[in-house]
């Protein structure tokens, strides 16, 4: 009984065991499978391509993560890539590739284009994979959360202003005025800055005023459709896949915003300003250029400088300055000019990257880029963080070498800001200012722009205040001969700043020529001391 039980047991277990070698058979036959090539496989989707197509940029998506990217405005890809999606052309070599690999190898054949719902799950994943790395993307953590906490109407401290316009008169208070008017008064916090240049150069309300890039079209013909175009036909036409629909749209946008204030209102919505972002980064010439000269009218209308900045269009205009054409970067500089009129975009941009842009576009060819820049720079630096990263990228040794050229005015602008700030000051001191501003005042004729020797004089105050080193170098710049000769001639601001400083170097002159232990020995007292140093 006792072998029986065994044998029956033994019997039982080679029963157990026989089904082994078919399950390995199985998992070898899974592992034959044939796995399709790299270049059959969507980048976005992550499936077999149903409908493979070609953007602009080269590089082949399915038809249906194209559409799915263009809605949510996405570009960036996990590898760092920025696709053009503007145009889409079908890749039929590939798609007959596809099915000859799955005929050969006995693959599936997709039979229908992916689910909406399914693409749109992995490209909302993708989206904040990329949020998560440090990689080359639209916007970094720290951007985004910039500007989704940028309060509607946060208080507005100009504890750092202390630079300021200085209007002629009355009537250039009520109405713009030229770069030839522009002075500043520095070190006078209790009044705001006040810009009277508030248009960019590249704009202009003249509809004959068409550029290079802008495509001749029936004026009246134009301004009749633009009539029956809402929000929502101009945002479908931008969008649209037909790069000559796109051209079209944008160029009649800008003729539509040029003088209508009611319609750069109207049409400054979110889901446009998403459209109009994409056309800004577009390839095509025609395409960006009136994109972003689109963008420039918007931008005149202080209700809508706030949404532009949300919505993104900041770092899309940058790009532009790095491979845009001469004229789109003329609109660009203008842009940000615009933009950075509004006292809650100042940082914002400043934190973007567009200092050091803005910084280069100062030695560009075109002169509208040049003065634009250049305001862009004075409104931004008014910001005390912007002042300390604009001394970081070395602007203060770059502006110094621009004193000579017609940026001088504008240039002084931003040096008066800088010279507010106490890292300002340093760098300038330290790069040898004080003796460029006073050859700047020495090789000013009387009679020429006056405005440019009011910044000069003023920066120079700036710098001479709570500066112990200001008299040694201002005394190796021969400072007294040249503040002597504008006390005389200049201005009434520009001689009682001069005077003031005549009065410091005076005054240091006479301590260290004082005998002080004689004024001890006469019992000079300790208030009496203080009352003397409280006047340096």
């Amino acid at each position: 009984m006792v072998g029986n039980s065994n044998l029956k047991k033994w019997k039982f277990s080679l029963h157990k065991s026989s089904p082994a070698p078919e399950k390995t058979k199985t998992k070898s036959k899974s592992k034959s499978q044939p796995k399709p090539l790299d270049e059959f496989i969507c980048p976005i989707s992550g499936s077999l391509m149903f409908e493979p197509v070609v953007v602009s940029s080269g590089q082949t998506f399915e038809r249906r993560s194209v559409e799915v990217c263009r809605k949510l405005n996405f570009i960036p890809l996990i590898d760092g890539s920025k696709p053009d999606f503007s145009t889409v052309i079908p890749n039929l070599a590939l798609k007959k590739a596809i099915r000859n690999w799955c005929q050969s190898t006995g693959a599936d054949l997709p039979c229908d284009a992916p689910d909406y719902s399914s693409v749109n799950d992995s490209v909302t994943k993708l989206m904040s994979k990329l949020s998560e790395c440090d990689g080359d993307v639209r916007f970094r953590v720290s951007e985004r959360d910039l500007i989704a906490k940028m309060a509607e109407k946060p208080a507005v401290v100009l504890t750092h202003a202390q630079t300021q316009f200085n209007p002629r008169s009355v009537y250039h208070n009520r109405f713009y005025s030229s770069s030839s008017e522009e002075s500043v008064i520095a070190n006078v916090p209790d009044t705001p800055p006040l810009p009277l240049v508030t248009r960019p150069l590249c704009y202009s309300s003249s509809p004959s005023a068409s550029t290079s890039s802008e495509v001749v079209v029936d004026e009246t013909e134009t301004l009749d459709n633009s009539s029956t175009l809402d929000e929502q036909s101009f945002v479908t036409k931008l969008q649209n896949v037909d790069v000559f629909e796109q051209e079209q749209a944008v160029i009649l946008l800008r003729k539509v915003t040029r003088t209508d204030e009611e319609a750069r209102v109207s049409l400054c919505t979110p889901r446009l300003l998403a459209a109009l972002r994409q056309c800004v980064s577009s390839k095509y010439v025609v395409v960006q250029t009136n994109a972003v000269a689109a963008l420039v009218n918007l931008s005149l209308e202080k209700t809508n400088k706030l949404k532009i900045v949300r919505s993104g269009i900041v770092p899309p205009l940058i790009e532009v300055f790095k491979s845009g054409c001469s004229e789109s970067q003329e609109h660009a500089a203008g842009a940000l000019f615009s933009l950075s009129l509004e006292e809650e975009n100042k940082t914002a941009i400043g934190v973007l990257g567009a200092l050091q842009p803005l910084l280069h576009a100062l030695r560009s060819d075109s002169e509208r880029t040049r003065q634009d820049s250049a305001l862009a720079l004075y409104h931004l630096s008014l910001v005390q963080s912007n002042r300390v990263k604009l001394v970081k990228l070395g602007a203060v040794s770059t502006l110094l070498t621009l004193l000579e050229t017609g940026l001088a005015g504008r240039v002084l602008l931003v040096l008066c800001n800088l010279a507010a700030s106490s890292e300002g000051k340093s760098a300038m001191l330290d790069s040898n200012a004080i003796e460029c501003l006073f050859q700047k005042l020495r090789n000013e004729k009387v009679d020429s722009n006056e405005s440019t020797r009011e910044n000069c004089v003023a920066c120079l105050y700036s710098l001479s205040i709570g500066s112990m080193r200001f008299k040694g170098l201002a005394r190796a710049a021969r400072a007294t001969e040249v503040l002597r000769v504008v006390e005389e001639t200049g201005s009434e601001r520009a001689r009682e700043k001069a005077k003031r400083m005549l009065m410091m170097l005076r005054e240091r002159d006479d301590e260290e020529g004082r005998d002080w232990d004689a004024l001890l020995e006469g019992g000079m007292t300790q208030s009496r001391y203080r009352g003397i140093s409280t006047e340096f």
